[in-house]
């Protein structure tokens, strides 16, 4: 049975879970304060592992009994074997990367399955504060100044769409969600998703 989870958790934790077979392998990239893990191991019992940048937060996790090590996703993922786990994850971490391209073809060689969540630039929010303002955004979903944020990849859904064909990669399954978490599939179409969504989670895997 599984177990019940407290508290808050992120929207695109959740429809990571929901992703994740229970009891898989689960690769953590950019784990954070270790909240999408603790949630895996607790609603899924997965064997979950994690990379993190900062030592502070690798710290925090370590603490809560997390097998967490510091680790970059830009230089340290090659060092994986290939189909070490059976899902890699990133959550909304791919835009902070200097080579989204390189990061996301490792996910898919590590793990059977990638999963990615990421902020959505096409978003109607976005739009029109490019549009009014002529300035970046700053948003709820964008809250930093972009001399102050690590965002520098920024795109939309359907960028992302063609990122995935770049690297010869296919859509299992993918959502696009609000800030309150309603939920908006995402199949042949993407217009309408890529304006409403404010994020989006892809299940991915390498074509056979």
């Amino acid at each position: 049975m599984q177990k019940a989870v407290a508290g808050q958790q992120r929207a695109d934790h959740l429809l990571i879970a929901e992703m994740v077979t229970p009891g898989s392998r689960v690769l953590d990239v950019g784990c954070g304060d270790g909240a999408l893990l603790k949630l895996l191991a607790e609603t899924k019992g997965v064997d979950g592992r994690g990379v993190e940048l900062s030592r502070e937060k690798v710290n925090l996790c370590v603490k809560s009994g997390l097998s967490v090590i510091q680790g970059d996703a830009d230089s340290d993922l090659k060092d994986y074997p290939d189909g070490a786990f059976d899902f890699a994850i990133l959550s909304l971490t791919i835009q902070a990367t200097r080579d989204p391209k390189t990061v996301l073809a490792n996910l898919l060689r590590i793990g059977k399955h990638a999963i990615v969540s990421f902020p959505n630039f096409g978003h109607w929010r976005v739009r029109a504060a490019l549009l009014l303002t002529g300035r970046m955004p700053v948003t709820p979903n964008l809250p930093e100044p972009w001399y102050a944020t690590a965002d520098a990849h920024l795109c939309t859904i359907k960028d992302f769409v063609d990122l995935v064909a770049l690297v010869d990669a296919e859509v299992e399954e993918a959502v696009a969600f609000n800030s309150q978490g309603k939920r908006l599939p995402i199949r042949t179409s993407l217009s309408l998703q890529n304006l409403f969504g404010e994020k989006a989670v892809f299940k991915l895997r390498r074509r056979a």
